[in-house]
Order: structure tokens, then C-alpha cells, then sequence
């Protein structure tokens, strides 16, 4: 038996609770987990809440990142002992995740913890902010260097777009931070936004084609606010798109393409291929310093998750929420 949040779906409806159950729950895999940390994202609050229709088996334990301590191991590619790291691959969607104290996986979906975070810390960045990185390569592989001018960051308060942020900033980028809560101004300047605007003035449908501004964009939003920001990105810009808070739709127009040669990156951060997570992570060791997650991240327990999902989905959580998963 052992410690999980579990959604199930019957008759009765769509309930997640958190209690003990057996390990028969758990799918296989070639490696056995005992787990540390985990997170809450957005697409875990989603799972938790049933407000979209994330997890496609039941019952589920949901959560996409962890990380923990090998306990049984068939791979060769890791010993018992080995502290590992896991985000995305569906875990928490179609295979058992991250928010129990154990968990059974594929060892193809594992890397080793990075050296220099200890295992908080790496829950601390989680999901978000490997994909925040991800953003950043992909704006670099276009070309996008510090000195081509500013870069838009959309939700800002939110995980990913906390650590675009503080990546971009600590890289020497200017960085323009849009969120619809100004009032978390101190918060965002504090992680390297040298200027806050108003979601609103992105959110609202808007011109096919309007005043170039950014050099380069991270958006985790999507619908008319990423129309808006390709419609406002300079010549020969581009834009990582990772997110769809907003919506899944994108109301836009092939002018900026065409005319000014944008780009539009797409990021995926679940099946990406384990030596662009290692390049990643590495990348995250490099320039994140662990003081930076004070300002980012609140720890709460398994049970206590519960609620915190909700305040997510209403808005109401800033940066990271990590689980410690045994208490």
C-alpha cells in the first residue's frame, strides 16, 4: 500500500481523493520509484479539477513531474539509490504519475537528477520551467540574441512564464512582462522584468498587423493573445509558443509571416527526446540560481494539493506549488 491522490470516473461521477491503495494500481514499467517531490501544473489542476478532459484511464494518479529514489530497477541504464527526474511522457494522462509516494515507470522517460538542485529544487522548476527553457533554445536556434531588442513574456505570473523571465533576464535579454495581475509588479521586476503591461491590451481581438515591438516572444497563452503578439513582433522575430490558457484557438492573420518573416516555434515539453531534456536541465543548471526559487514556489502536501488545484484554475496561484508528497 501506499500514499496517492487518485482520480477515479464511475457512475457516480468524477471525484479525486487522497488515500492509501494498493500497488496493484500501478501500471508497468521497468523501474519503481519512491517518491520525493512533485508538482502542480496547470494540466494537473485540470486532471484534478475534471474541467478538461486530461486523463484518459481511470482510476488515475495524476501528476506530470517527480522526483525520487530508485527502489527496484530491471534497466540497466540506472542502480537502485540513483535519484531520478521525470516530466511529462503522459504521465499522469494515460500512466500513473508523480502525486503519491510511489510511482512505476519506463526508465526511457528518466534522466538523473542534474548536479547542482537538489531534489525540491528541481520540483521547484518542474514542468515550467524546463519548458521555460525550452522556449529560450528554441528563440535562440531563430537567431534571437540580446541585442535585437526586447522580449515579451505572456502569464506572467504563471510557472512557465515565471522562469522565462528570470532565464531570459539572467541571459541579458530585456524582458516585457504581460499579466493580468499589475499588482504582482514588485514580484515580476524582482525576477528581471525590466517593464509590466497589462494583459488586456494583448487579450482583445486586434489588427493582422500592428507596430513592431518585440524582438521575440515566450507564450503560454494562446488564442487572440499570441494573434496579437505575432502581429507586433519585429522583422524576422520569433515566437516560442508553449501554452493555451487563453485558448486553443489562434484568430490570426499570415501577415506577419509573410511580410516581416516571423517565426512561430512550437514547444512541446511532453514527448521531447531525452537529449533535448539533458541539454535543457543542463542548461537550467548553468544559469538558475536556487535563491531564486524563494521568490517562486510554496510547498504544500499531498492532501492540502487538493484545494490549491482549484485556486490554480481560478487564477489565484503565482509561480510553483511543489508537493511533498509524504506529508
Amino acid at each position: 500500500m501506499f500514499n496517492a491522490m487518485l482520480i477515479e470516473k464511475d457512475d457516480q461521477g468524477y471525484r479525486t481523493i487522497v488515500k492509501y491503495v494498493d500497488e496493484s494500481v500501478l501500471p508497468e514499467g521497468d523501474v519503481t520509484v519512491k517518491v520525493l517531490y512533485s508538482t502542480l501544473n496547470y494540466k494537473d489542476a485540470l486532471a484534478i479539477t475534471g474541467k478538461a478532459p486530461v486523463v484518459r484511464s481511470f482510476p488515475m494518479v495524476p501528476g506530470i513531474d517527480l522526483v525520487g529514489v530508485v527502489e527496484l530497477c530491471d534497466s540497466d541504464k540506472f542502480n537502485v539509490g540513483d535519484t531520478v527526474l521525470l516530466n511529462g511522457f503522459g504521465v499522469g494522462e494515460v500512466h500513473c504519475g508523480g502525486l503519491a509516494t510511489k510511482a512505476r515507470l519506463k526508465s526511457d522517460w528518466l534522466i538523473a537528477l542534474p548536479k547542482g538542485f537538489t531534489p525540491r529544487q528541481a520540483m521547484a522548476i518542474g514542468t515550467a520551467g524546463y519548458t521555460a527553457m525550452l522556449c529560450v533554445i528554441a528563440l535562440e536556434k531563430n537567431g534571437i540574441t540580446p541585442d535585437k531588442g526586447e522580449i515579451l513574456v505572456t502569464g506572467a505570473n504563471g510557472g512557465v512564464g515565471s522562469f522565462a523571465i528570470a532565464i531570459l533576464a539572467k541571459l541579458g535579454y530585456t524582458v516585457v512582462a504581460s499579466t493580468g495581475r499589475v499588482d504582482e509588479s514588485d514580484y515580476l521586476k524582482k525576477l528581471g522584468a525590466s517593464e509590466i503591461i497589462d494583459r488586456a491590451t494583448l487579450s482583445e481581438p486586434g489588427r493582422p498587423l500592428a507596430k513592431e515591438r518585440w524582438a521575440g516572444a515566450v507564450d503560454s497563452v494562446g488564442s487572440h493573445t499570441l494573434a496579437n503578439v505575432c502581429a507586433s513582433t519585429k522583422y524576422g522575430g520569433a515566437v516560442a509558443a508553449c501554452g493555451l490558457a487563453q485558448g486553443m484557438d489562434l484568430p490570426a492573420s499570415v501577415a506577419p509571416f509573410i511580410l516581416r518573416g516571423i517565426t512561430l516555434a512550437g514547444v512541446d515539453s511532453v514527448m521531447r527526446p531525452i537529449a533535448d531534456r539533458v541539454e535543457a536541465w543542463q542548461r537550467l543548471a548553468d544559469i538558475i540560481d536556487p535563491a531564486v526559487f524563494d521568490d517562486i514556489v510554496q510547498e504544500v502536501s499531498l492532501l492540502e494539493a487538493l484545494s490549491v488545484a482549484s485556486d490554480l484554475m481560478d487564477g489565484k496561484v503565482r509561480g510553483r506549488v511543489v508537493v511533498d508528497v509524504n506529508r
